[in-house]
């Protein structure tokens, strides 16, 4: 039976995150990345037109019209991305003390900073640095921004204090690995390798001697004996096979993680409970004279004129993407053919009880989704009433509401981190509260769910995780 010093369960960004930057800062560690899928690089995904062989459809049931979707293979979420790097904002993690709602984050914003710039090095980020108007910044973007397109342009003029250039993970300009964004709003299967992924950015992990990859392996559970994990037990090829660790690393997804802790005999209360992702919208602003689809990339700016403030002690934050592609396709009346600026406004959730990861009599993970919280459905309606006024700067002809978007790949909160072991799962390294030598990375470990998109923030996290397991002190890790 092989032993080894690490056992990270799951290969997507928390996972990545953290063995790189343990690697980076440890020496002589034996370490074993176990993942349920197979090793399909980009190409092969791009010439079958799907991320993964293995559907997410099949991986769990569902009870409740709510999808959930995940993709697992190597690289795990890297894979079907879309590129988009917002920062949490510092009132997210003080949502309790600012606000009287939620909860507080065991770490302030502050504390995470290093971390967010560091992985921001990592991806190759693309970004203005007037972004830091509301998300400070203690260093530069490593890319420049995308082009903005005219509606962003006259936005950005008007607005500057609300309206930046996106964040993202989609060069604007080719770097060592990557090719700038074509712009062409396919970006889960990136034509031109634009996008940051695990194949043109951890290739120093895969191919580390210290790291041996245990590919088409389904981890079924944690081996705890006498307070402490042990070992894995993992599903290859039909049949069960044990390896031991010291130190085990659960970073599958905020579904299949509580599921692995549960039928390892690990059912603290909070387990599983929360699952949760933004409510969003796709609405559609139809422009009076002004053309847009000029941009750079796909979706070219954020709006935050509608994330922070005082009404999120009743309502929900909004955060509005705004969109660079055709997603409506093209007006019908002459000569106004791109007058129409696509949005998605991303709405934060509450974590609720009633929502959550269970499993069934055959030990599969059984997700209930009753449905988003009251919180969330008042932002939605805090953000229609001002949304003309948030883009009064343009000609507006009409808003469409175009509907409630089916899932957008946020799965968070169900194994949230926190002082009291009654509320929480796991510290704030990650670390669960009963068994200390398992440590909990990704999404699942959020306390709230913002409405930024939460891979940056996966990355920032898993970062700090893995900077607190190798014994350094500083809340620098760089």
């Amino acid at each position: 039976m092989s032993h080894y010093d690490i056992i990270v369960i799951g290969s997507g960004f928390g996972s990545l995150f953290f063995l790189k930057h343990y690697l980076d800062t440890t020496e002589h560690s034996r370490v074993a990345l176990v993942e349920w899928g197979d090793d399909r690089p980009p190409e092969q995904q791009r010439m079958d037109r799907r991320n993964s062989t293995i559907a997410s459809t099949d991986c769990h049931q569902e009870i409740g019209s709510k999808a959930w979707r995940y993709t697992i293979g190597l690289g795990g979420g890297t894979n079907c991305w879309w590129g988009q790097t917002p920062r949490f904002l510092p009132n997210d993690f003080r949502m309790k003390s600012e606000y009287g709602v939620l909860e507080d984050w065991p770490f302030d914003y502050d504390a995470l900073e290093p971390y967010y710039l560091h992985a921001e090095k990592i991806m190759q980020i693309s970004g203005s640095d007037s972004i830091s108007k509301v998300a400070p910044r203690s260093g530069a973007f490593p890319l420049p921004p995308h082009r903005l397109s005219t509606p962003d342009q006259i936005m950005m003029a008007a607005m500057p204090e609300t309206y930046f250039p996106v964040a993202t993970a989609r060069a604007s300009r080719a770097t060592s690995t990557r090719n700038p964004c074509c712009a062409s709003a396919v970006c889960g299967l990136c034509p031109v390798n634009a996008k940051f992924d695990a194949y043109n950015g951890f290739g120093d992990v895969f191919q580390n001697e210290r790291v041996d990859l245990i590919l088409n392996a389904q981890v079924r559970e944690i081996d705890v004996q006498a307070g402490l994990a042990r070992g894995v037990v993992f599903e290859r090829g039909g049949k069960d096979q044990h390896i031991t660790g010291d130190h085990i690393v659960l970073g599958a997804n905020a579904i299949q993680s509580p599921a692995i802790l549960l039928r390892s005999g690990l059912d603290l209360s909070p387990t599983g409970r929360g699952l949760c992702e933004q409510l969003s919208y796709d609405v559609e602003i139809l422009l009076e004279g002004v053309d847009n689809f000029d941009g750079g990339t796909y979706t070219a700016a954020w709006h935050y004129g509608l994330y922070d403030g005082p009404h999120r002690r009743n309502a929900a934050a909004t955060l509005v993407q705004v969109e660079n592609h055709m997603k409506f396709g093209l007006r019908t009346e002459f000569g106004r053919w791109r007058q129409s600026l696509p949005l998605v406004l991303h709405i934060e959730d509450a974590p609720q009880t009633r929502n959550g990861v269970s499993l069934t009599a055959s030990g599969e993970p059984l997700v209930r989704h009753v449905d988003h919280s009251d919180y969330a459905k008042a932002g939605f309606r805090h953000a229609m009433a001002n949304l003309e006024r948030a883009f009064a700067p343009l000609p507006i002809e009409e808003i469409v509401v175009h509907g409630q978007r089916e899932t957008e790949y946020h799965l968070q909160c169900s194994l949230r981190m926190g002082t009291d072991p009654a509320q929480s799962v796991v510290d704030e390294t990650g670390l669960h509260h009963q068994v200390r030598n398992i440590q909990v990375v990704g999404s699942a470990v959020f306390p709230t769910c913002p409405p930024a998109n939460p891979s940056l923030t996966i990355a920032a996290v898993s970062l700090r995780s893995a900077h607190k397991l190798a014994g350094k002190g500083s809340e620098c890790c760089v």
